[in-house]
């Protein structure tokens, strides 16, 4: 399966993001997910983030066979903003990670070893 990105359009308070999606051997099938743009001003989830977070409501939809409206809820950004939180704090850990003292045992055998390399 795939799902092509075929733009959007503006009604008022609501993105409504337009998809095709393309099974092998069917013809494609045009999928609509909307969504209310204050919920992105209300996560801090930036306009341009709406096609991919839509894409992958639809996805999980089609996985669940969900026949209805696909709509990204308040739900959805909600947990889009903590998956977003928590990489950037895992990412910070990983920076400020300290680093072996080069006087430390460890170190000082990968440097022994290295000396010892095809001995």
């Amino acid at each position: 399966m795939d799902i092509r990105y075929m733009g959007f359009d503006q009604q008022q308070n609501a993105r409504i993001y337009r998809f095709d999606v393309v099974e092998k051997g069917h013809p494609a099938k045009r999928c609509l997910v909307s969504v209310d743009v204050s919920l992105f001003l209300r996560h801090h989830v930036a306009l341009q983030d709406g096609p991919t977070l839509s894409a992958s409501k639809l996805a999980a939809d089609i996985e669940k066979n969900f026949d209805g409206s696909h709509e990204l809820t308040d739900q959805d950004l909600r947990e889009h903003t903590a998956a977003r939180l928590q990489a950037e704090a895992a990412r910070a850990e990983k920076r400020s990670g300290r680093r072996p003292s080069p006087t430390s045992p460890a170190v000082q055998q990968q440097r022994a070893n290295w000396r010892n390399f095809g001995i």
